[in-house]
C-alpha cells in the first residue's frame, strides 16, 4: 500500500508539473528543425526498449516510436549510445537533445530535467536463476547473497529502499552483463526494470525467474532540458497524436505482445 501511495503521489506531482505555467517561449524546437535532426541519448543494451540485433542494428520499442516521431516532424532521428550513469549530465551539457530510453520519472530527476507525460508505467523487479530453490521471495534475501544492479538506474535506488543488507552489491554498466553474471552464478539476484527482465525471461525460458514482489511502480517518460519548453511541447503534441491514432498501441503490441502504454 505504501508503494501504491507513493506511485499515486508521484503521478500527482507529474500532473502538477505538466499543468504549471510555462516559461517564456524559446527557440529549442526551431533549432532542431533548422538542424534537420533530433539527437537522442540512449542505452543501447536495454532490450526491448533499445538494443542491437544480430546485424548490429538499433531496434526496440523506443527506437520505433522515436523514428515515427521523426517522420511526422520531418526530421532525422540520430541515436547516441551513452553511459547511463552520466546520461542526465550529458543531456544538460548538450551532447544530445533529449533522453528517450525507458527513463523512469522520479522526484530527483524532475529537479534536474523536464519530462513528457508518461508513455508507460514501469515496475522494478528482482530476478533469480530459474533453478534457484532457496530464494522464493524478497524476504529470503540477506547478507549471504550477492546482488546486481545497473549503475545509475532507478533499480539501484529501489534496491537501496528495500533495506536488505547484502553480502555485496555488484554494479554494472548495462543489464546484458548483469544477466550474464546471474546466469553463471557470480550474483544471486538482479534488480532490473520489469520490461527488461520480462524480455530476457521470454528469450530464455526457464533460465530466470521473477520474485513475486515488485519493488516499485514508476512512470516512464522522455527527458528534456528544462529550458527547452518549445521542443518538449512539440514532442508531446506529436506523441499525443501517435497515441490518438493507435500508433503507440501498434508499436507496443509488436514488442510486448500487448498494449502496455500509458497515455494520461
Amino acid at each position: 500500500m505504501k508503494k501504491l501511495s507513493y506511485a499515486i503521489g508521484l503521478v500527482g506531482m507529474i500532473v502538477a508539473f505538466f499543468s504549471a505555467p510555462g516559461v517564456a517561449a524559446d527557440d529549442s524546437w526551431e533549432r532542431v528543425k533548422a538542424a534537420g535532426k533530433l539527437v537522442i541519448g540512449i542505452d543501447d543494451a536495454f532490450p526491448p526498449m533499445e538494443f542491437r540485433n544480430e546485424q548490429n542494428e538499433l531496434v526496440g520499442f523506443d527506437i520505433d516510436a522515436s523514428r515515427e516521431l521523426g517522420k511526422r516532424l520531418g526530421i532525422e532521428i540520430v541515436h547516441v549510445p551513452t553511459a547511463w550513469k552520466g546520461v542526465i549530465m550529458s543531456l544538460k551539457t548538450k551532447k544530445f537533445d533529449i533522453i528517450w530510453s525507458g527513463m523512469s520519472i522520479t522526484e530527483e530527476r524532475m529537479k534536474e530535467i523536464a519530462f513528457t507525460k508518461p508513455y508507460i508505467m514501469e515496475k522494478q523487479i528482482m530476478v533469480v536463476k530459474g533453478d534457484n530453490q532457496t530464494i522464493k521471495s524478497v524476504k529470503d534475501l540477506g547478507n549471504k547473497h550477492v546482488a546486481g544492479v545497473q549503475l545509475g538506474s532507478t533499480s539501484e535506488e529501489a534496491m537501496k529502499k528495500l533495506g536488505t543488507e547484502f553480502k555485496e552489491v555488484k554494479r554494472y554498466d548495462n543489464n546484458t552483463s548483469a544477466f550474464m553474471d546471474l546466469k553463471i552464478g557470480r550474483i544471486d539476484v538482479l534488480a532490473v526494470d520489469e520490461l527488461v527482465g520480462r524480455y530476457y525471461l521470454s528469450q530464455r525460458p526457464g533460465e530466470y525467474r521473477v520474485l513475486p514482489e515488485p519493488l516499485t511502480s514508476e512512470p516512464i517518460g522522455i527527458g528534456i532540458r528544462q529550458e527547452d519548453v518549445a521542443l518538449k511541447d512539440m514532442i508531446q503534441k506529436t506523441l499525443d497524436e501517435m497515441f490518438a491514432d493507435g500508433t503507440m498501441k501498434k508499436i507496443s503490441i509488436k514488442w510486448f505482445g500487448d498494449d502496455i502504454t500509458s497515455w494520461k
